[in-house]
């Protein structure tokens, strides 16, 4: 028997009750006056009526005056033999004898039996419902793992570009699944377990796709998330039946997408060796490397956070290879545009190696979403191509935030913030140890009244002391053009100052770039699972002597940033008025304009 669908039953209620209500309506339309049938005698006897209409046992008359009378007689009598015994001649009128039952009978039936059909259809609903909890209660401890279908496209390693490494180390677990003689041959064992892990964004899904593509076996995946429940054993009960379907599919993949969340350091939060998610991994550290070792099941996982992972989890044995995704160089990147611009009708024009080199720090799936908001810009257009200035658009829109033109600002406000900018692209591009600047404007993005742009000529890894210093120079630079043309100072450097405070601090503390405070690290930063984000990651471990040294040092740092571009923006004062000049009149400089202010007008 199917489900009754709950819908449908409310929807068979309402209709029972309308009908129920619109035959007691016309039940009660068609009413007269109710009479004995010694009544209905008199008047045949006074000739007064008009017609007379038995159903059944009841007896309606009409008077000639079209007045009606109802009466009833018992089922084993005759109206004609009824009249005649009252003495009344029946022949003299129009008499009807109906067949069959008449509306108020069904309605006694409808009214009788609608309580029961409620009372029969409410407990219909609730067994067909607890039979559903228990075929689900059923079901709560089952894996909710899903097998990759081999009749959907395929993701390949000839769609993931960049990440040479990672590949390679991948492609030999995709070839010991498929050729295992070879390694066995040498004395090789199949590796337990795979470990994926870099910043958002990188490819750790995508590579983990692309193996199960490659690979040619069962590929199961599931999330780290989908194990915990609030139900103490459930995680645990799904990784077993997780792991039992695996062993009878091997050679399979398990692929656990965000293993963090169940993989983090056990006794760290406040629910000790009985919470559930701790349970949970325990139960995975027994099935990956418990006292069956010999089943051909190999375990991929990815996560952002490899340093909150149990120690337990990456030991050898467990997850013996861990591949790190880092964000793609410039190589990777125009690689990584080119795959995503298979599909996309590019102009001739398009230079993806030129957006490559304006895309640093960019991940696969930002690069991604550049060019599906270049497509849509030119599709606003109604373009039939996507042009390179809607690629350029969209880096800009994604990097800086979207243009907010209908933001109005009166003449003050924005002289001011032209001068800003100005102040920060100038004192950027005469030191020698910054970015070089690749656009100013004071069109509002996001919460900015105005943004200055500077890229790197080429991709960097570290970090020198005299690069930091002059940055945080830069970011003043605008707090200090307001100083010197206005003679006042305004709230639109509150973002800068609190960047330049952060990477004076970090200067301080974490890179041990102060002379005075020599070769240290202050602060441990350890992240407690229970705990907010600011509370767990800096935990304080030096005395207060050091930590009012440490205010002193970054204190300094900021007050010699600030006179390093009070000095150059008192020098330079005419090419900072002429670029603020241009600002407000074209709203926008790029590069090679910016460049060429700089070397026509003397300081």
């Amino acid at each position: 028997m199917k489900k009754m669908n709950y819908k449908n039953l409310i929807y068979l209620v309402v209709v029972v009750l309308i009908l129920a209500a619109g035959f007691t309506y016309f039940s009660r339309q068609t009413t007269t006056e109710k009479v004995s049938i010694s009544k209905i005698a008199e008047e045949v006897k006074a000739s007064n009526v008009k017609e007379i209409s038995v159903a059944g046992n009841k007896v309606t008359t009409t008077l000639k005056d079209n007045k009606k009378l109802t009466s009833e007689i018992s089922s084993n009598q005759q109206i004609t033999t009824t009249l005649k015994d009252l003495g009344a001649d029946p022949s003299k009128i129009n008499l009807t004898i109906k067949e069959g039952s008449n509306s108020a009978l069904w309605l006694t039936l409808l009214v009788n039996i609608l309580p029961f059909i409620l009372i029969i259809g409410f407990f219909y609903f609730m067994l067909r419902q607890a039979q559903g909890s228990g075929n689900q209660a059923m079901m709560f401890g089952k894996s909710q793992a899903r097998l990759a279908d081999d009749n959907k496209k395929k993701v390949t390693f000839s769609d993931v570009a960049g990440a040479t490494e990672a590949k390679q180390e991948l492609i030999e677990i995709v070839e010991f699944l498929k050729y295992p003689q070879k390694f066995l041959a040498l004395g090789a064992k199949i590796p337990k377990g795979v470990l994926l892990f870099g910043p958002p964004g990188t490819g750790k899904t995508l590579m983990a796709k692309a193996v199960s593509g490659e690979a040619g076996v069962p590929f199961f995946s599931i999330s780290g998330s989908e194990f915990v429940e609030m139900f103490v054993g459930v995680g645990a009960s799904r990784v077993r039946d997780l792991f039992s379907k695996a062993k009878k599919n091997a050679p399979c993949i398990i692929f656990i997408d965000e293993i963090d969340a169940v993989g983090r350091q056990r006794g760290s939060g406040l629910g000790g060796s009985h919470d559930e998610r701790e349970q949970t991994l325990n139960q995975i550290l027994v099935e990956m490397d418990g006292f069956e070792t010999d089943t051909n099941v190999i375990i991929m996982a990815a996560t952002n956070r490899p340093d909150v992972l149990d120690p337990a989890l990456l030991r050898p044995g467990r997850f013996d290879r861990r591949i790190v995704l880092d964000m793609p160089d410039i190589q990777d990147r125009t690689e990584i545009l080119k795959i995503h611009a298979k599909n996309k009708p590019l102009a001739k024009k398009a230079d993806l190696e030129v957006i490559a080199k304006q895309t640093p720090g960019f991940s696969g799936a930002d690069l991604q979403n550049i060019l599906n908001e270049a497509a849509i810009l030119a599709a606003r257009d109604n373009k039939k191509e996507i042009s390179m200035d809607d690629i350029e658009k969209s880096v800009e829109k994604i990097y800086l935030g979207p243009e907010r033109k209908s933001a109005v600002m009166n003449e003050r406000e924005k002289k001011i913030t032209a001068h800003h900018e100005a102040g920060h692209a100038l004192v950027g591009h005469l030191l020698p140890n910054t970015d070089p600047i690749h656009k100013i404007s004071i069109i509002s993005r996001g919460m900015a009244l105005g943004v200055t742009w500077s890229l790197p000529s080429e991709d960097k890894k570290l970090l020198t002391k005299s690069e930091l210093s002059d940055d945080i120079a830069m970011m003043l630079g605008g707090r200090v053009a307001e100083k010197v043309f206005f003679n006042e100072i305004t709230t639109g450097a509150s973002n800068d100052l609190e960047k330049a405070t952060k990477m004076a601090r970090d200067m301080v503390t974490r890179y041990g770039m102060s002379e005075k405070l020599g070769n240290q690290i202050y602060g441990r930063r350890d992240e407690l699972v229970f705990l907010g984000k600011e509370l767990g990651e800096h935990h304080k471990d030096y005395s207060e002597v050091f930590a009012e040294k440490i205010d002193n040092e970054i204190s300094d740092m900021i007050k010699d940033a600030y006179k390093k571009a009070e000095k150059l923006i008192t020098a330079n004062k005419k090419k900072l008025g002429k670029v603020a000049s241009v600002l407000l009149e074209k709203e926008t400089i790029e590069s090679e304009e910016f460049n060429s202010l700089m070397d026509q007008v003397k300081a």
